[in-house]
């Protein structure tokens, strides 16, 4: 009896299943019935690449969802309408020449794109990663001329420019960490968080802050060493994406003390609610607790 070919066997550890048999529509149309590309769809006609997903050559799309585009900085979007070239190379980045099905792309370390530039895959943890950042949340999407493989991230390439934002502004025109970026700059911090050195920010939403008692937020509003203390805190050093901090178990922060890190997990409290939100130092990643030392001493309403 014939042993399972490695593809085979590694598809079936990352539950893929084999690809179905091929369907009558084309890769366009496939993606705009689906009803989750609406942005890739209204980009791709935007950049006059309609036809080429249309066509009769076989190609591969990494497709990202309606999701994936909202991670994405609006500044960032706004610029990439605003310039075709720039947008057809984002999009062609997404594109692989030829028709690779998930049994092919699992024995692939590396991939060159429509675009001219090179992409890397790797398998880890029974996922399918793309750059070290995205992850194929479902493979084989047939189509008469290719497949479509579902990311959950938008991939921008290296020589692209991501946002011209840093993290404050990034932050600030979040709309969701008015009370964050309002503490930064009563601290004094907005020269440290948007200054050329590159950082990593784990950034509590307005929501996290709301379940503070309101005598802490009142006493750290009053005393800006102690408030310096809470909001570098959750910063570290360095540009780390999230497929770094998967495989962290501590961190040093900006202040020099350290976090616990447990997958999505901050010191066993804080959940990291959304990962990869880019800046032009560095990235962002979403916590829905604030983070508060543990050096830091009780605060007692006066």
């Amino acid at each position: 009896m014939r042993r399972p070919s490695l593809a085979i066997t590694t598809l079936a550890a990352l539950g893929l299943a084999a690809a179905p048999a091929a369907a009558a529509d084309d890769l366009l149309t496939t993606a705009r019935d689906a009803g989750s590309f609406t942005t890739l769809v209204g980009l791709v006609e935007q950049a006059g690449l309609d036809g080429a997903l249309t066509g009769k050559d076989d190609l591969t799309v990494l497709a990202p969802t309606d999701a994936a585009f909202a991670k994405v900085p609006k500044d960032t979007l706004d610029a990439l309408a605003a310039d075709p070239a720039k947008l057809r190379e984002v999009l062609t980045y997404h594109v692989l020449p030829g028709n690779a099905p998930a049994s092919r792309v699992v024995q692939l370390k590396a991939a060159k794109t429509v675009s001219g530039q090179g992409i890397k895959i790797r398998v880890r943890g029974g996922k399918v990663r793309i750059n070290d950042s995205a992850t194929v949340v479902t493979p084989d999407v047939e189509a008469s001329n290719g497949t479509i493989h579902v990311i959950n991230k938008v991939l921008i390439p290296k020589r692209l420019p991501r946002t011209s934002d840093n993290l404050v502004e990034v932050a600030t025109k979040a709309g969701s960490f008015s009370t964050l970026t309002s503490l930064v700059q009563s601290a004094g911090l907005v020269g440290a968080l948007s200054g050329k050195g590159r950082l990593t920010v784990f950034a509590p939403t307005d929501e996290a802050f709301a379940k503070l008692p309101a005598e802490t937020l009142a006493a750290l509003s009053a005393d800006p060493a102690a408030l310096r203390d809470v909001l570098l805190y959750p910063v570290l050093k360095g540009d780390r994406p999230s497929s770094r901090v998967d495989k962290l178990t501590a961190a040093r922060t900006l202040d020099g003390r350290g976090n616990k890190v447990r997958g999505t997990v901050l010191n066993d409290s804080a959940n990291i609610v959304t990962t990869d939100v880019e800046a032009s130092n560095g990235r962002i990643h979403v916590i829905d607790e604030v983070l508060i030392p543990p050096t830091l001493p009780p605060v007692e309403a006066n």
